[in-house]
């Protein structure tokens, strides 16, 4: 064989195992969501993915690791759509805010499906140390950019007696209350609903900008 050729099988090896990688997180996703967490066994991904037990063997060597790569991939994933909107030089800070109210009421990220994934796993933080870690570093870089950017606005508009970190807090805390209550249809709040309510909280803390 070539090198050429070597060089040409190993490629389409990766990209099978990534794609095999891809169908087993999914297969996740989609037990998780529909099951439950503690409801989803092995067999239930494999059947859900349409792949054998040995392929997940060979790609995650247990539930545990697979669960917490499902984690990660989330994390990931949520993490690259916010980094987009708040790394554009021209936006200013509301434009920014904005920008993040209306991704966490997207489809990309407020879908049920997903929803109910992220809450399962925050649900099993504390008997499971990996997930609270993923869980706490990602947390803390998204929360890190939303403080400065209400530094940002907080000096802009000579806004007086705000705490950056109070508001971020605050943001955080509202957003997730209404993802929750979009997963249980609770108080028919659908994601345009949702998107209301949180700019209609920002324009009451920052009257000239939002």
């Amino acid at each position: 064989m070539t090198q050429a050729a070597a060089d040409t099988t190993t490629k389409s090896r990766a990209i099978a195992k990534e794609q095999r990688r891809q169908q087993l997180i999914q297969a996740t996703i989609n037990c998780v969501a529909n099951r439950g967490f503690s409801a989803t066994t092995m067999a239930d991904i494999t059947s859900e993915a349409g792949l054998s037990m040995g392929i997940v063997n060979l790609h995650f060597q247990s539930k545990e690791k697979l669960l917490l790569e499902t984690l990660e991939y989330l994390a990931e994933e949520y993490k690259g759509l916010w980094e987009k909107v708040l790394n554009k030089p021209t936006a200013s800070p509301a434009a920014k805010l904005a920008a993040l109210v209306e991704l966490d009421f997207s489809k990309a990220v407020a879908d049920r499906k997903k929803l109910a994934v992220w809450f399962a796993f925050w649900g099993e933080t504390r008997s499971h140390p990996a997930y609270m870690k993923t869980c706490a570093a990602y947390d803390k870089q998204y929360t890190e950019r939303e403080t400065e950017l209400f530094a940002e606005l907080i000096r802009e508009g000579n806004y007086k007696d705000l705490d950056a970190q109070i508001l971020t807090m605050t943001l955080d805390a509202l957003t997730e209350g209404l993802w929750l209550d979009m997963l249980l249809a609770l108080n028919n709040v659908d994601r345009n609903r949702a998107k209301v309510i949180v700019m209609a909280y920002l324009h009451n803390i920052f009257p000239d900008h939002f």
